[in-house]
């Protein structure tokens, strides 16, 4: 009996450990994610330029806040490439 108790919880901290997964994969992959990404980056980007005293500061924020937004979101594209073409197990 020691032995399938002992099974049980093996198989039970894998599924807690799968639904761990689930839930970050599916936060990695949403829209809420990519909002939140872009906006702090903007801001952040935006803020620091009236620090500087750059010009049109919020203006001037869109293109280095889009070109972070368009590396994170082809990253997947770049990961399964070089999954399947450099890291080969």
């Amino acid at each position: 009996m020691n032995g399938l108790s002992g099974l049980e919880k093996r198989i039970e901290k894998i599924e807690q450990r799968n639904k761990k997964v689930e839930v970050d994969k599916a936060w990695e992959t949403s829209l809420t994610r990519k909002l939140l990404l872009i906006t702090f980056t903007y801001l952040a980007i935006a803020l620091y330029m009236m620090t500087i005293n750059i010009d049109r500061p919020w203006l001037n924020a869109i293109v280095p806040a889009t070109g972070f937004l368009l590396s994170t979101l082809t990253l997947p594209f770049f990961k399964n490439l070089w999954s399947k073409k450099v890291y080969k197990k």
